[in-house]
């Protein structure tokens, strides 16, 4: 683990099931010592939320009963919501636009590429460290 992964530590959320995907996942997650937490439902998920510090949530764009954008409303609601992340086998740049406009963070095309998931989840944690302390400065100075 080089110092600029142990200076940007991460937790996050998976968010369904992503069997093909799992054990990928936590491979990237344990090689730069950052946290891994699952929550195959909403309920699972919300849970995780209230008692987990996660800075982003990977949530799969075909989850069944829950799709991505009921996870980016829950988020939405929290003081300091964490990053959304999309995984989606069909990812294309409408979804990755759709995303965006919505207000994800980024689509993490599925089957996972090694170099890509470790790019997106530390950027997404540098955005949310950015986010978090501009709320702060903001609060602070009025």
């Amino acid at each position: 683990m080089n110092q600029d992964n142990r200076d940007l530590l991460v937790s996050a959320l998976l968010v369904g099931s992503h069997p093909e995907s799992r054990l990928l996942l936590h491979e990237v997650f344990k090689k730069q010592g950052w946290r891994l937490y699952e929550a195959s439902g909403r309920r699972r998920a919300l849970e995780c939320l209230e008692r987990q510090p996660v800075q982003v949530v990977m949530a799969d764009a075909d989850a069944p009963g829950w799709s991505w954008k009921k996870v980016l409303q829950d988020l939405q609601q929290m003081i300091n919501p964490p990053q959304l992340v999309v995984t989606s086998r069909l990812a294309d740049d409408f979804l990755w636009s759709e995303v965006l406009n919505r207000g994800g963070y980024d689509v993490l095309p599925e089957p996972f590429q090694r170099e890509e998931v470790e790019r997106v989840i530390s950027s997404a944690r540098r955005h949310f460290d950015g986010v978090v302390n501009g709320f702060r400065t903001r609060a602070a100075a009025s």
